[in-house]
């Protein structure tokens, strides 16, 4: 039975803060706020999690484009290729905040994404999502939730979320209500920014 834990943003309770992080070590699968719409997660180093989040969304994982969530710019350099000093720039300049970074995939990937040349980072601004990272010691694998709806693209009540996924997913976090706008994704890889998904970052940034 999948467990429904209220967090609070503003100071995030220690105690439900670890309950999350033992679903994760456990293979489990959270649903989770972040600065912009709720979140699918996964212990970015455990196979079997990854491969069910895969599952539900109807892709082969080495094909996914998971994000991989971190609570700082400090684990970076075990995911990524080394990053010159204007990239740097922009993503202390953006982070924590609601973009997701496409940078160059290092050797050290994690082996579900080795095949794949770039990561997706995130670093969102958002207390629960930041203390479970830390908490757990490493990111988290993550992807948007998406709704049936006709109007709205992402579900951003917690409680409707809780009942659609519970028989999905081991845990969901009400944080509050979500946003409906997703993150601003940027290419870092190339030679120039690319911006490929204006959402709720402003893309003056770069």
């Amino acid at each position: 039975m999948s467990q429904f834990i209220k967090i609070y943003e503003d100071n995030p309770n220690e105690a439900a803060i670890k309950k999350v992080v033992n679903v994760l070590r456990d293979g489990g699968l959270i649903i989770y706020p972040t600065d912009t719409v709720y979140g699918l997660g996964c212990d970015i180093t455990n196979t079997k999690a990854l491969e069910r989040i895969a599952k539900i969304k109807g892709i082969k994982l080495e094909k996914a484009n998971f994000s991989f969530i971190c609570s700082d710019l400090s684990n970076l350099s075990d995911y990524v290729k080394q990053i010159n000093t204007s990239t740097f720039k922009i993503l202390k300049r953006a982070l924590p905040g609601p973009y997701t970074f496409i940078l160059p995939g290092n050797n050290d990937l994690p082996k579900e994404f080795r095949k794949k040349k770039t990561v997706g980072i995130r670093v969102p601004d958002n207390n629960i999502t930041i203390e479970i990272v830390k908490m757990l010691g490493n990111p988290i694998v993550s992807t948007s939730i998406h709704d049936e709806d006709e109007v709205l693209e992402y579900s951003t009540d917690p409680e409707l979320i809780f009942e659609k996924w519970q028989n999905l997913v081991d845990l969901v976090i009400d944080g509050g209500y979500g946003d409906n706008v997703p993150s601003t994704i940027i290419d870092l890889s190339g030679h120039e920014p690319e911006v490929i998904r204006v959402g709720k970052g402003d893309v003056d940034i770069i």
